[in-house]
């Protein structure tokens, strides 16, 4: 069957509709409903076009891509021309995500507003992730330690920089820096930008201008890919104590005066 077939009955059952409800939706006979879904005839263009203002789908997204495991209809635009995929599921009904692999993170600047790259992005089954579309990014650096340089973060699509939860971290997709995964300040009032803040302080913070963010995704959870010694999990667990305290650290220099602390 035609992908355009799958893709109309599969939207049509998603939204709960019987074929002759869908054909008094678009003011068309059922006959013609059953004949696209079937694949016995080809919408023609000006069917396509109520289609996709319909679903709120783009033409070539309806007729190029594989819709059949999302699970809801809810694509979310980005821009004017881009639709970010529904959650999607394998055969057994489990959510998948995708995975933007470490030696591609740079390819996904181009690709992150093309379907069929996301399409061909691997998937893998987080069964336990909350509601929302997920995607999993490499991370690269020490920046934001205990995380470790190749490790992966889980984040959830944030559709409205408004709802930036200052201090929290996400996943932002930059025109000019990339992909980074930071701590966020939302300055969209006092001068329409984010600041990205490091847990490691040896990296200064810096502003990134609300135009040129692509992509926000909160932090859900951190797949490490390397094992952790004794020393590195001791320090981790230090600083991530002090942090969840609001306590900033500082070096003293010099002793204590008081006889009884020394």
């Amino acid at each position: 069957m035609k992908t355009i077939a799958k893709n109309i009955r599969h939207l049509r059952n998603l939204k709960q509709l019987t074929q002759e409800q869908f054909a008094e939706e678009l003011q068309v006979p059922r006959s013609r409903i059953g004949s696209y879904e079937e694949g016995r005839s080809d919408p023609p263009i000006e069917m396509l076009v109520q289609l996709s203002e319909y679903f709120k789908l783009p033409v070539d997204i309806l007729i190029k891509n594989d819709l059949t495991h999302a699970v809801d209809t809810t694509f979310i635009e980005v821009g004017n021309q881009r639709v970010l995929f529904p959650i999607m599921v394998d055969e057994d009904n489990e959510n998948l995500i995708e995975v933007v692999p470490v030696k591609a993170s740079a390819g996904y600047l181009l690709g992150y507003a093309d379907p069929e790259y996301i399409e061909q992005l691997e998937k893998i089954k987080l069964p336990f992730l909350p509601t929302g579309k997920h995607r999993a990014f490499p991370i690269k650096g020490d920046s934001m330690l205990p995380l470790k340089d190749g490790s992966y973060v889980v984040a959830k699509f944030i559709e409205d920089l408004r709802d930036i939860k200052n201090g929290s971290t996400y996943v932002v997709v930059t025109l000019n820096n990339g992909i980074v995964y930071k701590r966020v300040q939302d300055q969209l009032e006092e001068n329409g930008s984010l600041l990205l803040i490091s847990d490691n302080k040896t990296y200064e913070p810096f502003e990134v201008p609300a135009e040129e963010v692509l992509e926000l995704w909160e932090f859900t959870c951190s797949i490490n890919t390397q094992e952790y010694d004794e020393r590195e999990l001791k320090l981790s667990s230090i600083v991530q104590m002090f942090n969840e305290l609001k306590v900033e650290l500082r070096s003293f220099s010099g002793k204590f005066s008081r006889p009884d602390l020394i």
